[in-house]
C-alpha cells in the first residue's frame, strides 16, 4: 500500500486589530507621556461606549466595551491608514488622538447603518428607535475585536459597505421609477423596490416610452392584450423607457432588462395562449406588492 504524502499544516498569518498591533509598538520605545495620554485616552473611550452601548455596572458590560472600543478604533485606524506599517499607526495614534481613529471607526458604522439592508423598504425603516437599534447593532457586529485573536471587521465592513451601496442604487432607481409614473407621483413609505423596476420594464415592452412604476390587474390585462395583438419590439420598448432614465440609474435598470430579456417568464409567455389567469399569477411574483387591487 502506498503512503499517504506529507501535508505541510496550513499557515495562519496573525492579524490583530490595529490598534493591538500599533500599542505592541510601544515595548520599542521608551515609556513617556504619551503612552499614558494614550491609555487614558482609550479608557475614557472605553468608559463611554460602556455607558452608551454595554450595561457600565458589570463586569461584563466593561469586557464587551472594551471589546468595541478596541475594533472601533482599529475600524478607524484602517481607515485612515490604509497600509501603513504598525509604528507609523502608532505615531498616528500619539499624534491624532485615539478618540481621532475612534470617531472615524464609529462614522463608518453609522453611514453603513443609513444604507438599506433591503431593497424592501418599509415605513419602519425611517423610524428613530428602529434606526438607534439598527445602529447599535451594526457597531456589535462590525467593532467587537477580541485583542488576542485575528479581527476582520474591516473586511466585514467592506463587503457590506458593497452590498448596502447596491440595494441603494436599486431603491433610488425604483424611487425615481415612482416619481414619474404616467399617472402621477407614487408617494406610499412602503417600497418594494424590485417589484417597481419589474413593472416598469414589463410594460415597457409595448413601447412609447411609458414608465409604469404601479399596475392593477385590469391594466396587466389590457397590455398583454395590446402585446398579442401589436406584437411590439421589445428592445425599441425598452431603449424608448431607457432615454427617459437619469444616467445615475441606467445601469441597475440596464442589468435587470439583461436579466429579463432571457429569464423573465411573463415576458416569455405574454405573446404565447398562455391563460390570462396564470400569466397575472406570474406577474404578481414579480410585481409583488407593487400591484393595485383593483379587481380580483
Amino acid at each position: 500500500m502506498e503512503a499517504a504524502p506529507n501535508t505541510l499544516p496550513a499557515i495562519v498569518v496573525e492579524r490583530l486589530p490595529r490598534l493591538v498591533r500599533a500599542i505592541r509598538c510601544l515595548s520599542a520605545r521608551a515609556i513617556g507621556d504619551e503612552s499614558v495620554i494614550l491609555a487614558d485616552e482609550l479608557a475614557g473611550i472605553t468608559a463611554m461606549v460602556a455607558e452608551k452601548f454595554t450595561n457600565d455596572r458589570t463586569a461584563e458590560g466593561i469586557q464587551k466595551a472594551l471589546l468595541l472600543t478596541v475594533g472601533c478604533v482599529s475600524l478607524g485606524l484602517e481607515h485612515e491608514l490604509g497600509e501603513e506599517d504598525d509604528d507609523a499607526t502608532l505615531d498616528f495614534l500619539i499624534e491624532e488622538g485615539a478618540e481621532h481613529a475612534f470617531q472615524a471607526g464609529f462614522r463608518m458604522v453609522r453611514d453603513l447603518a443609513a444604507l438599506p439592508e433591503d431593497s424592501l423598504v418599509g415605513e419602519y425603516d425611517q423610524d428613530p428607535v428602529y434606526a438607534q437599534r439598527r445602529l447599535k447593532d451594526l457597531f456589535v457586529d462590525i467593532c467587537s475585536a477580541d485583542p488576542y485573536q485575528n479581527w476582520a471587521g474591516f473586511e466585514k465592513f467592506e463587503v457590506q459597505y458593497k452590498q448596502r451601496k447596491a440595494v441603494q442604487a436599486i431603491v433610488r432607481a425604483a424611487g425615481w421609477l415612482r416619481r414619474h409614473h404616467y399617472a402621477g407621483p407614487i408617494n406610499d413609505a412602503d417600497l418594494n423596490a424590485e417589484g417597481v423596476i419589474a413593472v416598469a420594464i414589463i410594460f415597457a415592452i409595448e413601447g412609447g416610452g411609458r414608465i409604469v412604476a404601479r399596475t392593477g390587474q385590469a391594466d396587466f390585462e389590457r397590455l398583454v392584450k395590446s402585446v398579442r395583438k401589436n406584437k411590439p419590439d421589445y428592445e425599441e420598448g425598452w431603449a424608448a423607457m431607457m432615454k427617459q432614465v437619469p444616467a445615475q440609474h441606467q445601469p441597475v435598470i440596464a442589468e435587470r432588462i439583461e436579466s429579463y430579456r432571457t429569464n423573465c417568464t411573463v415576458i416569455q409567455k405574454i405573446r404565447t395562449r398562455t391563460a390570462m389567469k396564470t400569466l397575472f399569477a406570474e406577474f404578481e411574483n414579480y410585481a409583488g406588492s407593487e400591484l393595485d387591487a383593483d379587481y380580483g
